[in-house]
């Protein structure tokens, strides 16, 4: 790791990707040629868009120079973008923080609630840090707002898992050897990801249902096709900020009671109720299974946060009560081509307003800056997280 020098050009990496099973890339060939007229330069791993089907000549071709040596990237950019958080590098035996320059940024994914010692890490070789998942959800930062582009493509994809698992088509057919009904499908959470999953269950002919205890989102639920279910609510249950906030177990009972009642006739369930920082809360209990038909799907987006399903693996497919369950892990990861794409969006936007011309500098006084800023200066600057990390 080396310190900038002074009048050094603003230079961007991209690097590879190395967390098991990621297949996205930060930036694709597309969003290089703006970035080139505007003066900065960009660096970028030879290999690295392969997975997302972008070859190292298109990124020639678009602009970049392609640097073969992963620490020679690290040594030459100003400003790293990524997707998922630094880890230890398999090939350089180095942590990717420390290949990164004393006094640069890193824009990524950074996961600090489960990754508190990289961002120790970050703050100890005085990089400025820059979580894209705390962007704050103001209407200015929309275009940067990564939670929501990924939400989208999981919900998507969600429901592929489950009509691919289920031994039961999800349309309405009327052939000359019968009639088969409609799958029943429940969908828990009308977030991005639970309307994705509404909106792509009712297009494969789905009966759908959805569960949500913000009465606010029923108009939206409905405007897809689907069923609302309603329930008494006796509690605030939705952040300033936009996100679910954490229930009371009273609450939750009463929930579970709801969507108990609707297991029994249910084919699959995409869940993907889950609170910002916080253990995502259990919805379907081990008892519940039971009472779901054999060879029902549970798809689990909350997997990563605990899951809504007691019993849920993170990462695995599991059977339990007759019920299939999948712990859906960066599902996003599985549509390589469209989740970089949404996601290159994002992070140049987000760059973009940092760094609004090469020799400009971030205004750390800006909403934005100042909600996504995780260590500057040697220090954790965010303090939710840095009281979080602290009581560990």
């Amino acid at each position: 790791m080396r310190s900038d020098s002074k009048g050094d050009a603003l230079k961007i990496g991209i690097p590879k990707e190395i967390s098991d099973g990621e297949t996205r890339v930060a930036v694709v060939p597309a969003m290089i040629p703006p970035l080139i007229k505007s003066q900065y330069q960009v660096l970028f791993e030879a290999g690295a868009g392969t997975a997302a089907s972008h070859s190292d000549k298109q990124y020639e071709q678009a602009g970049a120079a392609v640097v073969k040596d992963v620490r020679q990237l690290y040594e030459s950019a100003n400003v790293i973008l990524k997707v998922q958080p630094p880890r230890m590098h398999p090939a350089s035996r180095v942590h990717e923080v420390e290949m990164l320059r004393s006094g640069s940024t890193l824009i990524s994914l950074l996961a600090p609630w489960t990754n508190a010692g990289t961002i120790h890490k970050l703050a100890k070789c005085g990089v400025t840090a820059f979580a894209m998942e705390y962007i704050p959800r103001i209407t200015r930062a929309q275009s940067m707002d990564v939670l929501s582009s990924m939400a989208t493509v999981a919900g998507y994809k969600a429901v592929l898992l489950a009509a691919n698992t289920m031994g039961k088509m999800f349309p309405l057919l009327m052939t000359a050897a019968g009639t088969v009904p409609p799958a029943n499908v429940l969908v828990l959470g009308a977030g991005v990801a639970g309307l994705q999953a509404i909106a792509t269950a009712k297009r494969l002919g789905a009966k759908v249902e959805a569960f949500d205890p913000r009465p606010a989102v029923k108009e939206q639920v409905k405007s897809l096709g689907a069923s609302f279910v309603d329930m008494e609510i006796t509690e605030n249950v939705e952040t300033a900020g936009g996100y679910a906030k954490e229930q009371s177990e009273e609450f939750l009972r009463k929930e579970r009671e709801v969507i108990g009642a609707r297991l029994a006739k249910t084919h699959a369930v995409i869940c993907t109720a889950q609170v910002f920082g916080k253990r995502a809360p259990i919805l379907i209990t081990a008892e519940m299974l039971k009472l779901m038909q054999p060879g029902s799907v549970i798809v689990d987006l909350a997997a990563e946060q605990g899951g809504n399903c007691e019993g849920v693996e993170p990462g695995k497919t599991v059977e339990k009560s007759g019920v299939t369950i999948i712990g859906a892990v960066n599902i996003a990861a599985t549509v390589a081509v469209d989740a970089s794409q949404m996601y290159s969006r994002n992070i140049i936007n987000l760059f973009r307003h940092l760094y609004p011309k090469p020799d400009a500098v971030p205004d750390f006084a800006d909403e934005i800056v100042k909600g996504a800023c995780v260590t500057r200066n040697g220090e954790i600057v965010n303090e939710a997280i840095r009281k979080a990390l602290n009581e560990k």
